[in-house]
């Protein structure tokens, strides 16, 4: 349950307030002023305040820019008479989420605190996926944060910078790292969180109707313009639209979009009149816009329009200590989504997930962990709950095990050998193997399926003494644990079986 504290010198109405928060599950604290609320929320972690501007002792300005300084993340809403809405205003531009002017309804008040809410959770959202800001052409490499020590205070640095500002912005990543996530936290982090977000993908639309899908038309305009239609930038009038893949867009259209950009105005499809229009661009592509820069197929100029404050997003293969992090992320929101109470990875299944290089970025380990939700019995992710594709790089690592064990082409030392090898704890006395029955059956030797029968064999064997555990049972039966987990996948071997 989210946590909130009631600050106001008027006791009736901040009683009043408290009943209502409480009638909708909230958890609520109360405060007389400014100075005692500001007190609470170094005592003990916030969610969200609820304040008056006009209290004694320190005025709710004062306690704003205080609670702010601590905890940039706790959302404030202010409270105003009629009168006051000046400073609610000012309020607002210090860092407050939004204000309410009394008498309060608690409806209103309710829904208020609910958006505001989702707009935080988009933030910590985008803290998962770790942006990287970077400020013109002195941007180096090192700009870049990864992992989660520091990385929610710089997420909620950026986003501030970019909400009070009214630039237009490009996000740059791979797919998969978070782009429209990052869009939607700007939007309802900024003046405009009331208005319109309206997302259009570029890259799905084909190029002779992405200019009415923007613009619109005019009845009549071409083939099957039936009626007059309105378009994404006029339906987004006061708000933000969001151009995911504009690096796909024609050189025709550029040119339309860069008079947008500079004049703030449009003409629809098959009309004379001009609209003008007060949106805010954010764009984003995974395309490299230097190189198709220099082959003429993006215009310079837009470019450097949509660039004027970039946001670059790293793929997850250079932010792996994020991982494990991310991992749990996702385990809280898929036991909310399904009810499950899946605790969390075991070592084994995390070190696996480490080692994959993660071409699809984190929607690819999103998918994954669902996955593992689905295939898992129990309460924690094990390694063999994860999909084959996870598997892939630990192949490529274990290069060398693999030559090593082609290499051996007796087949009486491989079994001889394993027969005469202890294993502890127990001795190879008390290990049965049926692998020496099995290879007379069918009469006819076969290198490669005794391998693979005896290799089963052996991993079962080692598993059942080592109760199923894969980091005692590598150990202990000479094995590197990638090799094993790998072997495990390829057998299609449950480790659960033997515990």
């Amino acid at each position: 349950m989210h946590k909130v504290l009631v600050v106001d010198d008027d006791k009736v109405l901040q009683q009043s307030v408290k009943q209502a928060l409480e009638y909708h599950h909230f958890v609520v604290d109360v405060a007389d002023n400014g100075k005692e609320a500001v007190t609470r929320v170094y005592g003990q972690k916030y969610d969200l305040v609820v304040m008056d501007v006009n209290m004694p002792e320190m005025d709710g300005i004062e306690a704003l820019t205080e609670i702010k300084k601590h905890d940039p993340s706790v959302i404030v809403l202010i409270l105003t008479a009629y009168s006051n809405v000046t400073d609610a205003v000012k309020a607002v531009k210090e860092g407050a989420y939004n204000y309410l002017e009394k008498p309060i309804s608690a409806e209103n008040l309710v829904a208020l605190i609910k958006r505001a809410l989702k707009a935080r959770s988009m933030v910590e959202t985008v803290g998962f996926s770790s942006p990287t800001l970077s400020i013109g052409e002195s941007a180096t490499s090192n700009d870049k944060f990864v992992g989660e020590s520091n990385a929610m205070k710089k997420v909620f640095d950026v986003i501030a910078k970019l909400a009070k500002v009214n630039t237009p912005v490009l996000i740059r990543g791979e797919s998969g790292t978070g782009k429209e996530l990052v869009a939607k936290a700007i939007h309802y982090n900024s003046p405009r969180k009331d208005e319109k977000f309206v997302t259009i993908n570029c890259g799905a639309i084909s190029e002779n109707l992405i200019e009415s899908e923007l613009f619109g038309h005019e009845k009549g305009a071409f083939t099957g313009a039936d009626q007059r239609k309105i378009g994404k930038f006029q339906f987004a009038e006061g708000g933000t639209i969001f151009l995911d893949e504009i690096g796909d867009i024609s050189a025709a259209m550029q040119v339309k979009l860069l008079r947008v950009l500079q004049e703030k105005t449009f003409m629809p499809v098959g009309s004379n009149r001009e609209i003008k229009v007060d949106v805010r661009i954010i764009a984003a592509s995974h395309k490299p816009f230097e190189e198709m820069i220099k082959d003429g197929s993006f215009r310079e100029d837009l470019f450097y329009r949509l660039n004027v404050l970039p946001v670059y997003l790293p793929p997850l293969r250079d932010r792996k200590t994020d991982i494990p992090h991310l991992v749990n992320h996702y385990i809280n929101y898929f036991n909310n989504v399904h009810n499950l109470k899946v605790k969390g990875a075991e070592p084994e299944a995390l070190e696996v997930l480490s080692n994959y290089s993660w071409p699809g970025n984190i929607r690819e380990l999103r998918n994954i962990i669902e996955h593992c939700f689905i295939m898992e019995a129990s309460d924690y992710i094990h390694v063999n709950s994860l999909p084959a594709i996870v598997f892939k790089d630990q192949k490529k690592a274990e290069s060398k095990d693999q030559v090593a064990e082609d290499s051996v082409i007796d087949l009486e030392d491989i079994q001889n050998s394993v027969l005469d090898h202890t294993i502890a704890p127990k001795s190879a006395n008390d290990v049965q193997f049926s692998f020496g029955a099995k290879l007379g059956e069918g009469g006819k030797l076969d290198f490669a399926i005794a391998k693979d029968l005896f290799e089963r064999e052996f991993i079962v064997q080692a598993l059942i003494i080592n109760k199923g555990k894969i980091n005692q049972t590598a150990l202990n039966a000479n094995i590197p644990k990638k090799t094993l987990l790998r072997k495990i996948e390829k057998y299609e071997i449950n480790p659960k079986d033997y515990y």
